[in-house]
């Protein structure tokens, strides 16, 4: 149970020094990547059974705009470090004051965005083959740039900072004029046959015509400017799903984790008084970003603003549920396996692509044995698989060794 609160107190004291819950939250979310959603697929293709097939659709990402629980996954990560933010940028501000605070937020941030670019490859195929976007990179970007706001700025004031963002951003396709066409393989291999061009950047170049207001893949201004300016190797040929652009709305999800944590801090409040203004703040998010979907789509590849609101909603209600569960009512035994997880979901997350729990785990099923299984064999290794997950992270757990970034 957190700890009793000081009754006088009315801002500034969170309710423990680390809470619990955000660490199972954390975990809760990487699980999925790390195993999770493989051993339901195993499951599901066992038995054959629609419900499983209903959820396990719901583990993989919309081709486009729309939104399922697979979505949620990047975004909730963003929105956790906001949260975390709250607890150690006031202590760092303490301890160093404000210039010492931004000197660790972009170090860490530094670090994390070269783990990064060494994890999509490195060097491995020359600097122009260098994915200089993905994954850790929004997060360190998007984490340091609110965490070095926070530092400045009141939360109020924030929460100004992160209107405009999700605005500006969606001015941006509204007004913005951008070439018409469309940066997809397909469609650039029809234009090129049809007008004679020899690649991509001269056809779109010699492309004359402008249009705005458009959201379609490889046809909006922030896939246009990832091809125009972003260097080196991007995930889908031409634009980065984690591009330059969609950066910025990536901010505005780690903004509202912010303003979450800041919740979690205010000492006059009850447990149960916190976990109910986490769930209006997030049926709020969800309701505006619903009716925003109507003009401007929930698309995760461009990190739309109604995408940042709907999944921030979707946040909020999740980190409402397991605050409640864990810290408020003090249920924790059932999420040690998501805290041993959550307090280390960096190093968990590179070593399941380097290594992969699952692969690890088939080295006890030999190709014999695993074609006679046949589908039985895929469930045994899955499961093997997170059972080396969950071993692995209570001992890293246990011995207290911490990749912290």
């Amino acid at each position: 149970m957190p700890p009793a609160q000081n009754p006088s107190s009315t801002t500034a004291t969170p309710p423990s020094e680390r809470l619990m819950s955000l660490d199972a939250l954390r975990g809760f979310d990487m699980f999925w990547i790390v195993g999770g959603a493989g051993i339901l697929r195993a499951l599901e293709k066992f038995s054959g059974s629609p419900l499983l097939s209903g959820i396990r659709q719901q583990l993989t990402h919309v081709e486009w705009a729309g939104f399922r629980f697979y979505d949620l996954i990047f975004p909730l990560f963003v929105f956790i470090a906001g949260v975390s933010l709250t607890f150690s940028t006031g202590k760092a501000v303490e301890r160093s004051g404000k210039a010492g605070a931004v000197k660790r937020l972009l170090s860490r941030g530094l670090l994390l965005f070269l783990v990064g670019v060494f994890y999509s490859g490195g060097l491995s195929q020359g600097l122009d083959g260098v994915r200089w976007l993905g994954v850790l990179n929004r997060i360190a970007m998007a984490s340091t740039a609110a965490g070095i706001l926070l530092v400045f700025l009141p939360v109020r004031a924030l929460l100004g900072v992160c209107a405009g963002l999700l605005l500006g951003y969606w001015a941006l396709f509204a007004w913005v004029p951008i070439r018409a066409i469309q940066l997809t393989p397909t469609a650039v291999q029809e234009g090129m046959a049809r007008t004679g061009t020899t690649n991509a950047q001269q056809l779109y170049w010699s492309t004359t015509q402008r249009v705005s207001g458009q959201y379609e893949p490889g046809l909006n201004v922030v896939n246009h400017f990832d091809f125009e300016h972003l260097p080196g190797k991007k995930y889908d040929t031409y634009y980065d799903p984690e591009g330059i652009l969609s950066t910025i709305p990536a901010i505005a999800t780690c903004l509202l984790g912010v303003f979450a944590g800041s919740l979690l801090r205010l000492g006059s409040l009850k447990p149960t008084q916190r976990t109910l203004r986490l769930i209006l703040a997030g049926l709020a998010c969800l309701a505006v970003g619903w009716v925003w979907n109507g003009s401007f789509p929930i698309v995760k590849k461009l990190w739309t603003s109604s995408f940042v609101l709907f999944a921030g909603g979707w946040s909020f209600l999740l980190l409402a549920g397991f605050y409640q569960v864990v810290d408020g009512w003090g249920q924790q035994r059932w999420c040690q396996p998501f805290v041993w997880i959550g307090t280390n979901p960096i190093t968990l997350y590179l070593l399941s692509s380097f290594v992969g729990y699952g692969a690890v785990a088939g080295r006890f099923l030999s190709p014999e044995l695993r074609a006679r299984l046949g589908t039985t064999g895929e469930v045994l290794q899955a499961a093997g698989g997170l059972l080396v997950l969950f071993l692995f992270a209570r001992a890293l757990h246990r011995r207290k060794l911490f990749l912290r970034l």
